[in-house]
């Protein structure tokens, strides 16, 4: 049976988390729906804005993104760090642009007095605010929720939009993280709605690819950190020039009409994290395959699964796809 989402988030062992929602109705979320003739690619605009809103909200970045047809699938990080610096105003003040909260939460942000009998309920929504700001599944909520109100208000229909659960699965190690990251940015290259990355509409790789070429990273996503863990220590373990170079080479050999090859540079990569070529064309193509739960070597699956009182074996022989030895 599903298990409580508390019970798969563990970011004492990673703040990494991928996460895939699915359409539940025979009506596509994105694009051309046969059956009716209609077309819905303008929903993508609707999930892209809703996420990146999210973002400025919660205390979760967003590394990857991918609106698909009939899917979506993101890589989140939780930041706990932020959501613990955050004053009672200011979770209050984040909270609030989501939700209006209560009488007594509006009167704090106001600065207008808290009376003394109010003041313990206040610190109890604080508390929970907090918390919700950084859980994977309120984030989701805020997510596919309000899309769902407004697919079934456009097609004049009642009931789900979404199944009923968001598949979620932890990134362990960094080897993980940037294997998911390609598979999801990946994702038009494979379907064949896109033959290049930065033609991948509605995705965080065509995000990224329009900020390099300006010198920049998109504000709204996990930026590459590469060398500059002291200056910037939160951020993605590698050059944002190398990783879009990687899948770059990856997505020219995954298409059927355009030869490629792994260059020297992104070879590198994969040396570094220890990466056979060959497993990393096989994670990038078949990762939702692959993985049906937490992600990582078998030491880092150990320890995971020791923390939420999980048994390693379902998962175990899965290890083997993500690295050599």
């Amino acid at each position: 049976m599903p298990r409580p989402r508390r019970t798969q988030i563990s970011v004492e062992d990673t703040p990494f988390y991928s996460c895939c929602s699915r359409v539940i109705r025979r009506a596509f979320l994105c694009g051309d729906d046969r059956y009716s003739g209609k077309n819905y690619d303008h929903r993508r605009g609707w999930i892209e804005s809703r996420l990146l809103e999210l973002e400025a909200v919660f205390a979760i970045d967003v590394a990857a993104f991918a609106v698909m047809s009939n899917h979506l699938h993101v890589v989140l990080r939780i930041d706990i760090e932020i959501a613990n610096r955050w004053t009672d105003r200011e979770v209050l003040e984040q909270w609030h642009k989501l939700f209006n909260g209560d009488e007594i939460t509006q009167k704090f942000v106001k600065g207008e007095v808290v009376e003394a009998h109010e003041v313990l309920r206040l610190k109890h929504s604080i508390a929970t605010y907090r918390s919700r700001l950084c859980d994977i599944s309120w984030f989701m909520r805020c997510l596919n929720e309000p899309i769902a109100r407004q697919a079934n208000q456009e097609d004049n229909c009642t009931g789900r939009f979404w199944e009923g659960r968001f598949k979620s699965q932890a990134l362990l190690d960094e080897a993980a993280v940037l294997a998911c990251m390609a598979y999801v940015d990946l994702n038009p290259i494979r379907a064949k709605i896109a033959d290049t990355p930065e033609r991948s509409d509605h995705t965080s790789i065509q995000l990224r690819i329009k900020a390099a070429l300006k010198g920049e990273q998109p504000n709204s996503l996990l930026p590459f950190i590469g060398n500059e863990r002291q200056h910037q220590p939160k951020g993605i373990a590698f050059s944002v020039q190398d990783y879009l170079e990687l899948v770059d080479d990856t997505g020219r050999i995954i298409r059927n009409d355009k030869r490629g090859a792994i260059s020297a540079n992104s070879a590198k990569l994969l040396t570094r994290l220890n990466i056979p070529q060959d497993n990393w064309l096989k994670l990038t193509t078949e990762f939702g395959k692959l993985f049906h739960g937490p992600v990582g070597t078998l030491q880092e699956l150990t320890r995971y699964c020791e923390h939420l009182e999980k048994r390693r074996r379902h998962f175990a022989s899965c290890c083997q796809h993500l690295k050599a030895g």
